[in-house]
């Protein structure tokens, strides 16, 4: 059993042994950090048409379905299981709600998970240091398409990395488990990508106040 599932390890038992209620309780828990991934990662046209907890709501009906096998062989810790299963519903809703209009010129083309521009904005709010950022409306006026740049020049798992431990609060372990890397990959690339994503968004800043 992965170390963080040693909480929920007499819930994962039950959930084994076929007790629906055990079932409903393991995804009862994750419930609001579901939400705020959702949340996090929502295009604001797929945000006008649907609410992060009816999508939560179908996230466990995929989830129900397939808790059998889970249980089975536990591929990963509960949580990056059920937040994997997020992101392929997700990149199904986007493709549905948002991509349909682009299909005529590029069938293929697939959601990235690319950031919203407010989900950066609330990125960037939190990495640079205290003093450093102008006011929220000058963050959401002017520097909107400079976090976007910033966040453009880092390597995609870096980049993740500091979503994921940042906005969606996951911890190193839940990081590791969701990229399938070791925790020591995951803290370099977490260090790399602060630096690097700091030290840009100062930069940005310093132009604009010169």
């Amino acid at each position: 059993m992965a170390a963080d599932d040693v909480d929920l390890g007499p819930l994962l038992e039950r959930a084994d042994q076929g007790d629906p209620a055990a079932w409903q309780e393991l995804l009862l828990r994750h419930q609001q950090r579901l939400r705020q991934m959702v949340a996090v990662r929502m295009d604001q046209r797929l945000a006008a048409r649907l609410d992060p907890s009816d999508i939560v709501q179908e996230i466990f009906m995929d989830a129900l379905r397939k808790m059998t096998d889970y249980l089975q062989d536990r591929p990963l810790p509960f949580y990056p299981w059920l937040r994997q299963l997020a992101w392929e519903r997700l990149a199904k809703l986007h493709e549905r709600h948002v991509l349909t209009q682009k299909r005529a010129a590029d069938r293929e083309q697939r959601w990235d998970g690319a950031l919203p521009d407010e989900s950066a904005i609330a990125l960037a709010g939190r990495l640079l240091a205290p003093g450093s950022s102008p006011s929220q409306v000058l963050l959401r006026q002017e520097l909107r398409g400079r976090v976007q740049a910033a966040l453009a020049q880092l390597a995609e798992r870096d980049r993740e990395v500091l979503v994921m431990r940042y906005l969606e609060q996951l911890s190193i372990r839940e990081i590791a488990a969701v990229l399938a890397v070791s925790e020591g990959a995951v803290k370099s690339r977490h260090l790399r990508a602060l630096q690097r994503l700091r030290t840009l968004l100062q930069s940005y800043l310093g132009e604009m106040q010169s």
